[in-house]
């Protein structure tokens, strides 16, 4: 799964018939049916326009793509959110972030063991502490067009987007976030429980938050343009997300994961 990973990260647009071939030049002995099996359990799908034939949840409204031509031109204009997964020696967790598309700033996250709604609607009330975004944009997974996510939204008055089916692009700034988050935190530390993971991606958002340099942003922080004033960095950091401890971790055979889109 830990290949799977970062082989989807290169190459979003391999399905589990190119992943099984490319293990295999690896020296892995598995066949396809087993990829598909890991890949449905990460949630992971090979990205490629396909018509909309299917819907992430029965009975979920899904609502338009409101960002097509639209510049983003300050901070709280359009906040994202998205689900990856997070490999751990043994076993794997699952990680929310949402961030604020124009400084890049991560406002909350949220480690979860299983891919029920409440870790990402728990994550959505900790940022709209700290602002109120006009428009909100998500894919179409079942966590983030239920009632509990997309209700909590329309309370604060907030504008509702979702991506095309099987697109990559249209989130692509959060896409960015876990190619960051993966290969310059989790694949160099290798997690051995829930509690690393909470502790080693809390320090990394506060670094990624207030000493990160991005040379889109002029090489300054997602932090100083988020905020008027450059923010210092805390012991626990600036996103610390409080997780009951100890975390218990989904373990390689799970196979019920609902699918990410």
């Amino acid at each position: 799964m830990k290949l799977i990973d970062r082989q989807y990260l290169a190459t979003p647009f391999y399905g589990a018939r190119k992943i099984a071939a490319w293990l295999k030049s690896q020296g892995q002995r598995v066949n396809r049916k087993r990829v598909r099996r890991l890949m449905r359990v990460m949630g992971l799908k090979a990205i490629y326009r396909r018509p909309r034939t299917s819907k992430p949840a029965p009975g979920h409204r899904i609502y338009p793509y409101l960002l097509g031509g639209m510049k983003i031109t300050r901070p709280n204009q359009v906040w994202a959110a998205d689900i990856t997964y997070i490999p751990m020696a043994r076993g794997f967790l699952y990680l929310v972030a949402i961030i604020d598309w124009y400084s890049r700033y991560v406002l909350s996250w949220r480690l979860s063991n299983t891919l029920d709604a409440s870790f990402c609607v728990e994550a959505l009330e900790e940022a709209l502490k700290k602002g109120r975004p006009e428009i909100f944009n998500t894919d179409q997974g079942a966590q983030f067009t239920g009632e509990a996510f997309t209700g909590l939204l329309q309370q604060h008055g907030v504008r509702i987007s979702m991506d095309g089916q099987g697109s990559y692009n249209d989130n692509l700034f959060i896409e960015r976030l876990w190619r960051s988050v993966k290969y310059e935190e989790v694949y160099l530390k290798a997690y051995q429980d829930g509690r690393e993971a909470r502790i080693g991606l809390g320090n990394y958002f506060s670094f990624y938050n207030t000493e990160r340099p991005h040379q889109a942003l002029g090489y300054r922080t997602p932090a100083e343009i988020f905020t008027s004033t450059p923010v210092e960095a805390t012991s626990t950091g600036m996103v610390e997300s409080l997780i009951p401890d100890p975390l218990r971790i989904a373990g390689p055979t799970l196979n019920t994961a609902n699918i990410l889109s």
